[in-house]
């Protein structure tokens, strides 16, 4: 069996543990899409992690969904990531790069000459934007022409060879949580009658186009994949998401790829309604599960061969130190919730490590 804390290959990788750290938008970037010091600081903290996913970064300036976002479609910005991988790295860290193109959750004071957000269909999400003028509400996007899409395919490879630039271990395509790739993935968000809508196979060419450039890049061992299934998040929904999703997992493996990485579950509701073993049993590489877990709750995914390791979202933000606490069973600190987006250092690089006199949270 499957110990959490011990070492483990990721292909060529030899990760320390397999407590992975998942991907958590900060907004801590400046508006230029640089990574700040205080950045380079929080990932330092948590690099006992055996791998750090980090937070997504858009892969072009029509990507850009949220204020504050690290970028990944200049130089620039490719050589502000640089020390913060460097910092993750001098710990003994590895980190993969997230690549994001937020599509319809995007708004249009976010783009270039205030143009429409664009997505495969004139289909509008529910709810509001975050915007550098507060929030605003959702507007219809653009459908992409036909003849559009090999440019945002381009638009992925290009951050690929930043974030090579950059130093980081690989790459994680962000298909999930209802941005572009998984626009396209879904049905209740995809209504197009080209080559990209339709069928589960036509809906899943961007994604696999996708891949095929990013691997042109990197090894395909060190190009991972997100997906969601079952996340309403950013008003998405499929109508057979077990069966999709099984035909998407299924057709990953003919890539050879780092891992999938599943949200199991559903965010906004917090239910868990699909066969995850199922899922995870059509996928014959790494399976990184998400959603909900602890060490407990870890080691018994690894046990009984439902997960290969295991990522944790807010247990790292609020702990630099969450290896060594679920080792050795030692108290959590409580997350701030209020700090979460945007702001100084507070609820980001000031929590505290445990010291033995330290009071319960």
């Amino acid at each position: 069996m499957s110990n959490l804390f011990e070492p483990v290959q990721l292909g060529s990788l030899t990760l320390s543990n397999r407590l992975v750290m998942a991907p958590m938008t900060r907004n801590r970037a400046n508006q230029q899409g640089l990574v700040s010091s205080l950045m380079i600081e929080h990932y330092r903290q948590r690099a006992t992690a055996g791998l750090i996913i980090a937070e997504s970064s858009p892969v072009s300036a029509q990507a850009v969904g949220y204020p504050n976002t690290p970028g990944m479609f200049n130089e620039e910005q490719a050589r502000s990531w640089a020390p913060l991988v460097e910092a993750v790295h001098q710990k003994g860290g590895h980190i993969f790069a997230q690549l994001q193109h937020c599509g319809r959750i995007s708004h249009s004071s976010m783009q270039l000459d205030n143009a429409q957000p664009v997505a495969p269909s004139a289909i509008k999400a529910e709810g509001q934007a975050v915007t550098y003028t507060g929030m605003l509400d959702y507007q219809t996007p653009r459908p992409l022409e036909t003849a559009e899409i090999p440019e945002l395919v381009e638009q992925f490879k290009q951050a690929a060879k930043l974030a090579k630039l950059a130093g980081f271990d690989g790459i994680e395509i962000h298909g999930a949580n209802g941005y572009i790739i998984d626009q396209f993935l879904r049905d209740g968000s995809n209504q197009r009658t080209d080559q990209y809508g339709g069928s589960a196979q036509n809906r899943m060419r961007l994604l696999n186009e996708i891949l095929d450039a990013v691997i042109s890049v990197w090894p395909s061992e060190r190009v991972g994949v997100r997906l969601t299934p079952e996340n309403s998040f950013n008003s998405m929904s499929d109508s057979q998401p077990q069966q999709h999703f099984g035909y998407f997992i299924e057709q990953l493996n003919t890539r050879q790829l780092a891992y999938v990485h599943l949200l199991e579950g559903d965010m906004m509701t917090k239910l868990s309604l699909l066969n995850y073993l199922e899922l995870r049993n059509k996928f014959s590489g790494t399976y990184i599960a998400n959603n909900g877990y602890n060490a407990e709750k870890a080691q018994q995914a690894l046990d009984n061969g439902n997960a290969s390791l295991v990522a944790f979202g807010l247990p790292f933000l609020a702990n630099p130190d969450l290896v060594r606490r679920y080792k050795e069973q030692l108290p959590l600190n409580a997350v701030d919730f209020d700090t979460f987006y945007g702001g100084n250092a507070l609820g980001y690089t000031d929590y505290k490590y445990y010291h033995s006199d330290q009071a319960l949270a």
